[in-house]
């Protein structure tokens, strides 16, 4: 088992990372077997929460001024012909904004499911001999109770751990924990006992600690990464939306006509007059000519009900109430 302490400053650039998925699934996922415990101080997920809604802002502007100059230059520079994108992508961004936000929501999660880890006497008379001998990552002209206080929690859970176990702290805070105007991927020297490289790994940065990962997990990592990319897509725009909602309201009101006209053989219901049942005839041939006539039906129960299921969603999508179902 990986038992990993994660630094807030990793955390906020995964959250802001447009491929941050890649990393959030695949610790959710071996966390779920077992295989990896996060280690929480209550202070990490303090932090993470304060600084949530300055980065959550952060993220959502810089999705809508990239829009806002796009828009402004198409103005500028664009012809009419462009006039119909602009305002597909202008109701298309909220929607990318929406899921800038939700590796903020899932890591959140990960931080509450993971194992709390809370300092005691012993962690916080740690941290005063720390400072007292001006040892990282007091070696700093600045408070640094807290990053100290994450050292000793990680110190204190390593001592105790399991040795056949990994353990990992992950940070991208280089002036506090790593060497001083050295490689940024190695701890400061007051900190290197902490890390063995065999039980025991310093990872600096989010891209040392995908590494890591990686050559700790292996294909059992990167399968997920993988499949997490894979499924990732873009939002629908609009005009595909609409689309799909003409497709399935034609369909259903193509089967719908099937129906009626076998209601009206068994004297069920009413025939159409001869003028309406051309134009009836005109525009089921048409739907058969636009689809295929092997695609508009009819359909079994199951069937017939999933093709309903369709509209309805897409029509939810474009502001309807759910089950509306008129054609």
């Amino acid at each position: 088992m990986l038992h990993l302490l994660v630094d807030t400053s990793i955390w906020l650039d995964l959250a802001k990372r447009r491929d941050g998925q890649q990393w959030i699934v695949p610790l959710r996922v071996l966390a779920a077997q077992g295989k990896l415990e996060l280690l929480v101080p209550e202070l990490v997920l303090d932090e993470f929460e304060r600084n949530r809604p300055r980065a959550e802002a952060a993220a959502t502007t810089s999705v809508l001024e990239r829009f806002r100059l796009l828009r402004r230059d198409l103005h500028e520079y664009g012809g009419d012909e462009h006039r119909p994108w602009l305002e597909d992508m202008t109701r298309h961004v909220p929607l990318l904004s929406a899921r800038t936000l939700q590796n903020f929501s899932e890591i959140a999660a990960l931080l509450n499911n993971g194992r709390r880890i809370e300092p005691t006497d012993t962690e916080h008379a740690g941290v005063v001999r720390r400072a007292l001998d001006k040892k990282a990552p007091f070696h700093l002209n600045k408070n640094s109770v807290a990053d100290a206080l994450l050292v000793e929690l990680y110190s204190s859970t390593l001592a105790s751990g399991e040795g056949s176990h990994h353990y990992g702290f992950a940070t991208s805070n280089y002036q506090d924990f790593s060497l001083p105007n050295g490689d940024r991927r190695q701890p400061h020297s007051d900190l290197t006992p902490l890390f063995d490289e065999e039980r025991s790994h310093y990872l600096f940065d989010p891209d040392s600690l995908f590494a890591f990962l990686v050559d700790l997990f292996g294909e059992e990592f990167t399968e997920i990464a993988e499949e997490t990319a894979a499924v990732q897509q873009e939002p629908r725009t609009l005009p595909e939306i609409l689309e799909a909602e003409q497709e399935f309201f034609d369909k259903i009101w193509y089967v719908r006509k099937l129906i009626h006209e076998e209601k009206v053989e068994e004297g069920e219901r009413e025939s159409l007059s001869p003028e309406g049942a051309d134009r009836v005839r005109v525009s089921m041939r048409a739907i058969e000519e636009r689809y295929g006539a092997e695609n508009v039906g009819p359909w079994d129960d199951w069937g017939w009900g999933f093709v309903h299921g369709k509209l309805s969603a897409l029509r939810w999508v474009l502001g309807d109430d759910w089950d509306f179902l008129d054609t």
